[in-house]
């Protein structure tokens, strides 16, 4: 059965009907489509379409830029979003008319488990216990536990950076060129020991539970399950695709949350990646950070979701617009495939060393240029009057100033503290509270201002550096307060 265009527009509103019609009567020519599917095309801004009818008929584009300009001033919600609630009325119209639904007997075995998945009273233990075995247990204990001990300790520490550092001690006489590459901060001493040993094992880790879950068609299953409260954020289950990636790297799923039907949903899905969404890096330091002290770790997991809820009810207030509505296509379930994980996690792996790994070399130079100039003792200097605020040693002040270029940087730097046995069990919940609502990366952020504009972009960092460390002032003074020793 073939559903005309015109069909589809008897459920458009009367504004958007007189502007396709008045984009319809301005067409002439042969496009290979209906007039119609050309203005709806148009009304939602194809890049493809618009490049056709510039060329075909550049006279008119003009005029029909500029209905279509006062289209949207009509909607509060994207043309697009709307046009294709319109389509999803249409399918359902079309499926009750022609299919007839047969009781059966009984459900298959993954139909079964596919709506037990999306219940919330049997939802919620199956996403706890992912949560648990896959990111706890496999990314966090597995991978920045047993991997990473193995790679810095048994690799690194014993072997690469020793050789280096006496390599280059024998053949560069200049202490200053050889701080570069061996010093505290050298790029191989330094930059590619938290590239390799500490962070590539947590996402390479993170990216295979990642790469399981999407395979399986859990994902979809996921987004409906916390639909009712994401829109109690401002946000629909659709905002779970972003949510999750960014548990993987947070600028990309910045970039992702283009998808998002509504530019206030797209705002609110920003700030709370921003602010409350660790990257898989990060995240496993923390959990590695936080591993001897289960209190702690449950402490920092519950003020960082309370954080998450609460500025997306409050942004959800602030921010303009109506309550999102969400519709999904839901896939079978099924086993993952080896080599979809595999060809998944390659892809992903292949990503963070063409994308994140030259950053890390990138912040070592920063950092030597910013020692020679003095600009780097500066600025931790000036970090250290809030780190104190917060209950922090000063040399806590470096792992913050290393979070501005990677919030997994940042969180190296916390683990090498830890060693170093200057951080208490506050201290250290403190501390990981205060860097997973820190600063967005460098990357990230400039892909804030990308992705929402310069002004919004810088209001969100400022927003996120003032709330994070008055955050960790609160946790720490409560501590204290009720006399709490973790």
């Amino acid at each position: 059965m073939k559903t005309s265009q015109g069909q589809i527009g008897k459920n458009l509103g009367d504004i958007l009907e007189v502007s396709l019609e008045r984009i319809e009567s301005l067409l002439k020519g042969d496009y290979g489509l209906s007039k119609r599917a050309i203005g709806l095309f148009l009304l939602q801004e194809d890049g493809e379409l618009i490049s056709k009818v510039r060329e075909t008929q550049p006279d008119i584009w003009p005029v029909i830029e500029k209905i279509i300009r006062d289209t949207k001033q009509h909607y509060q919600q994207p043309l697009t979003y709307i046009i294709n609630l319109s389509y999803h009325e249409e399918a359902r119209r079309i499926m009750q008319t022609v299919l007839t639904h047969m009781p059966r007997q009984s459900l298959p075995f993954r139909e079964r488990l596919s709506r037990v998945m999306i219940n919330p009273v049997t939802g919620l233990p199956i996403l706890l216990l992912i949560l648990y075995y896959g990111i706890y247990k496999f990314v966090g204990g597995f991978g920045a536990g047993m991997a990473v001990d193995f790679i810095e300790k048994k690799i690194f520490e014993a072997h690469i950076n020793l050789w280096f550092t006496r390599l280059f001690n024998l053949f560069i006489p200049w202490r200053l060129l050889a701080d570069l590459f061996v010093g505290e901060f050298g790029i191989l001493t330094l930059g590619i020991r938290y590239a390799i040993a500490l962070i590539l094992p947590i996402v390479a880790t993170f990216f295979i539970a990642f790469a399981v879950i999407e395979d399986s068609g859990y994902l979809p299953r996921l987004a409906l399950l916390i639909d009712r409260l994401f829109k109690k954020i401002g946000l629909t289950g659709r905002a779970v695709i972003p949510m999750v990636l960014g548990l993987g790297c947070d600028t990309m799923a910045t970039m992702v949350t283009r998808t998002l039907p509504t530019k206030r949903e797209r705002v609110i899905a920003t700030v709370l990646l921003a602010l409350a969404v660790p990257c898989s890096a990060q995240l496993g330091v923390i959990l590695s950070l936080l591993a001897g002290n289960p209190k702690g770790l449950w402490l920092w997991a519950f003020i960082v979701g309370l954080v998450f809820l609460l500025i997306g009810f409050l942004s959800s207030l602030i921010l303009p617009g109506e309550a999102p509505s969400f519709y999904m296509e839901i896939p079978p379930l099924r086993l993952p495939k080896f080599s979809n994980v595999f060809i998944k996690t390659l892809t992903r792996v292949e990503w963070y060393f063409r994308e994140i790994f030259p950053m890390f070399i990138l912040a070592s130079i920063f950092i030597w240029l910013g020692q020679l100039t003095g600009l780097f003792g500066l600025l931790t200097r000036i970090l250290e009057h809030p780190i104190r605020w917060i209950g922090l040693p000063d040399k806590a002040s470096v792992a913050f100033l290393f979070g501005f270029f990677r919030r997994d940087y940042g969180a190296a730097g916390l683990y090498d503290i830890k060693k170093a046995g200057l951080l208490n069990g506050n201290q250290l919940v403190v501390a990981c509270v205060t860097l997973t609502l820190f600063l967005p990366c460098i990357a990230q952020f400039l892909m804030n201002v990308k992705e929402r504009g310069v002004r919004t972009g810088i209001a969100i960092s400022v927003f996120v550096l003032f709330f994070s460390f008055s955050t960790g002032f609160l946790v720490n003074f409560l501590l204290i307060l009720f006399g709490v020793h973790l």
